[in-house]
């Protein structure tokens, strides 16, 4: 139903990989405190007197501008939805407000901590400084986005191009036929798997979609696939309660249990193994899916599949994410997570 291949991109959205503020994410924090103390570090210079004293001072700006900038990503996480809404210059506005209001709490922190007795920072130079760098990190976000959107792009039409196999929907269809006079209660329940799936694949433009969700779009495809391959396929499920919330983008562990039947399943006489499991562990959400393998009988994939299913968790959780791929003798084994 779903072709196991192509497309580089989507969710976590999809649609907030598009999005300026899109900084709810571990990477592009480190990479928003990596910008501003480089910017803050670069300002120091013209006012050191030397590398050991630029060095002191570069570290105690950095001291009393940190909380100020996770103070602003915080924010504008918290308001990415509203803001994404709002207009180019009013955007800029706020970010450079956002950056002023940050600072100005930042430096009354460090005034509290006693820390401005080592570093003469007025508050109003401190708000200017954070009004300032707000608009430089919005700059970046901006260009960040532009520069997915080409990918965001090749992603949704490469998905639109490749939800349907016909081969599998031509084997769905004759084993629905094949049952209507014999058994035409399991031929209805076929159908309906069917047209369950089609809704998701031509109809879900979400961003994201719970693991349940997928769970579930996943059972479907497989209750058709057992009819046909009968006690052929083995199937094995192992989930955890508390790893249904995790958010996934749409689509994406169906292509994972297709690739284990099409490799591990039907060149096989005597069928194989499937085995989905869902874990927690340290705030993650682990989904392990694998098939067995016969060395004699199986032919290796093209692994676009896996590369499309890599490139959407990167850019739906970006460094958060985790994607592992296992090949042993008689197991080929796909291990993602997601923070929860």
């Amino acid at each position: 139903m779903l072709e196991a291949s192509s497309q580089p991109a989507t969710a976590g959205s999809l649609l907030d990989a598009g999005r300026v503020f899109n900084v709810c994410h571990v990477g592009v924090v480190l990479r928003a405190v990596l910008l501003v103390h480089g910017a803050l570090g670069v300002g120091v210079m013209f006012n050191s007197q030397g590398f050991f004293d630029w060095l002191m001072r570069s570290a105690l700006v950095g001291m009393l501008a940190l909380p100020s900038v996770l103070v602003w990503l915080l924010l504008a996480c918290a308001l990415r939805r509203s803001l994404s809404g709002l207009t180019k210059p009013g955007q800029w506005l706020f970010a450079g407000g956002l950056g002023a209001f940050s600072a100005g709490l930042g430096w009354l922190a460090a005034q509290q901590i006693g820390l401005l007795t080592l570093v003469e920072q007025p508050g109003v130079a401190s708000m200017f400084a954070g009004a300032a760098l707000g608009v430089i990190l919005t700059g970046w976000l901006q260009i960040r986005a532009d520069s997915l959107a080409p990918a965001l792009a090749a992603a949704r039409l490469a998905e639109l191009q490749s939800r349907i196999r016909p081969h599998f929907l031509f084997n769905t269809l004759n084993t629905a036929l094949s049952l209507v006079r014999a058994d035409p209660r399991r031929a209805e329940q076929v159908l309906e798997d069917l047209a369950e799936l089609f809704r998701h694949a031509l109809d879900d433009v979400r961003d994201s979609v719970s693991l349940a969700e997928e769970v579930e779009l996943a059972k479907r495809y497989l209750a058709i696939e057992q009819i046909r391959f009968g006690s052929r396929l083995r199937l094995s499920w192992r989930l955890d309660p508390a790893s249904a919330g995790a958010r996934l983008p749409p689509l994406l562990l169906q292509p994972l249990v297709e690739n284990a039947v099409r490799h591990g399943v039907e060149p096989n006489i005597e069928g194989g193994q499937v085995h989905i499991q869902s874990t927690v562990r340290h705030g993650m959400a682990w989904l392990t899916v694998s098939n067995s393998v016969d060395q004699e009988t199986s032919t290796p994939g093209h692994g676009m599949a896996l590369h499309n299913v890599r490139e959407r968790l990167v850019l739906m959780h970006d460094v958060a994410a985790r994607f592992d791929i296992k090949r042993q003798p008689h197991q080929f084994r796909v291990q993602l997570g997601v923070p929860l």
